[in-house]
């Protein structure tokens, strides 16, 4: 392991609604609400905390309804941490969660941002696509996706 990435840890343990916030503005994904958050936050299955120090700097979680259906969401890492395999670490500590937690009949999806895609190959998921395609709806903001 290199001197740069023995400085971060991963805790299993899904980020404070402020945390999940800023994270999710800093890293470039899309906004939500406190109360959307807060209300999103307590639903997670397992969650995982990138930290540095007592700074988090990224973030993973996984939802669902506990048995049949599991979503990866919330891969980020910040901006000025990134290109240090540290979305890999992320990934493999959700991936070790599901292997060891999960039912064997369990359907795991994620939304894959391009060049993401590529990580996620490295665990296990593949694109659906001719068989299915994903989709998504966004609540009060149609044209927003």
């Amino acid at each position: 392991m290199s001197a740069t990435s023995d400085a971060y840890r991963i805790e299993p343990v899904t980020p404070a609604v402020k945390d999940y916030l800023r994270l999710r503005q800093q890293a470039g994904l899309s906004p939500f609400s406190e109360e959307a958050a807060t209300r999103g936050l307590a639903g997670s299955i397992f969650g995982v905390s990138l930290m540095q120090g007592s700074e988090i700097v990224g973030m993973g979680r996984i939802i669902g309804d506990g048995g049949c259906f599991y979503q990866v969401t919330d891969i980020a890492v910040l901006p000025e941490h990134q290109g240090r395999g540290l979305g890999k670490r992320i990934m493999a500590a959700l991936s070790d969660y599901m292997q060891a937690h999960l039912p064997a009949t369990a359907y795991v999806s994620l939304i894959a941002d391009v060049p993401a895609n590529r990580l996620y190959e490295q665990f296990g998921f593949a694109e659906t696509a001719p068989r299915s395609l994903g989709m998504a709806m966004k609540i009060g903001s149609p044209d927003s996706l």
